[in-house]
């Protein structure tokens, strides 16, 4: 039986280790280059969305009030459940039918939305104080506070690079909310 013999010359093909860490390397450097971009990107459509939300939160507020021909009040929740005076809008907010006009939620009062806090360690604040801890609008979709008055304000979104990336709500005494960046001359509070 004749063996059948291959011959020894024949080029073999692949990666040498040389060229596979070159290669390695230049995957490194575009894998910093991009790293950070990605985090930028995720960071901003994080606030996008928490914006949204916020917005999204006091159009149902202010449609339902129309609607309902009722006091329809957004507040600050830790609980999901009550309103309160401390911390943060970040910390979550409830949407509810507010029968006595009082901005708190009360036995019998419908719970229409309930939003937990925000994450990314976002803040979320409402900088002048007609909208610190409520924001209430009436059967004419108009936003007012409990003693009567016209309410109007600026709730501030930011995360951790600060005050001149973040996004700014601007509540009208007409009821609408408009979404802007914080360098909108219209935002009269600089800061987070």
């Amino acid at each position: 039986m004749n063996a059948k013999t291959y011959p020894m010359n024949k080029k073999q093909t692949g990666f040498s280790l040389l060229e596979l860490m070159a290669a390695l390397a230049i995957a490194m450097i575009l894998m910093s280059i991009a790293v950070p971009s990605f985090m930028e990107m995720t960071q901003n459509n994080r606030l996008a969305t928490q914006t949204n939300d916020f917005v999204s939160s006091l159009n149902l507020a202010r449609s339902e009030a129309v609607k309902r021909g009722n006091r329809i009040t957004v507040c600050k929740s830790a609980d999901n459940a009550t309103c309160t005076a401390a911390g943060g809008w970040h910390q979550g907010w409830i949407v509810f039918v507010d029968a006595d006009n009082d901005a708190a939620v009360d036995a019998g009062e419908e719970l229409i939305r309930a939003h937990g806090s925000l994450d990314g360690a976002n803040t979320l604040n409402g900088i002048t104080a007609d909208v610190t801890n409520y924001i209430s609008f009436v059967s004419t979709g108009f936003s007012q506070l409990t003693n009567g008055g016209l309410q109007s304000g600026q709730i501030i979104l930011c995360d951790n690079r600060g005050f001149a990336v973040g996004r700014a709500m601007i509540l009208n005494a007409a009821g609408l909310i408009r979404n802007t960046a914080t360098n909108d001359p219209a935002v009269t509070v600089a800061m987070c």
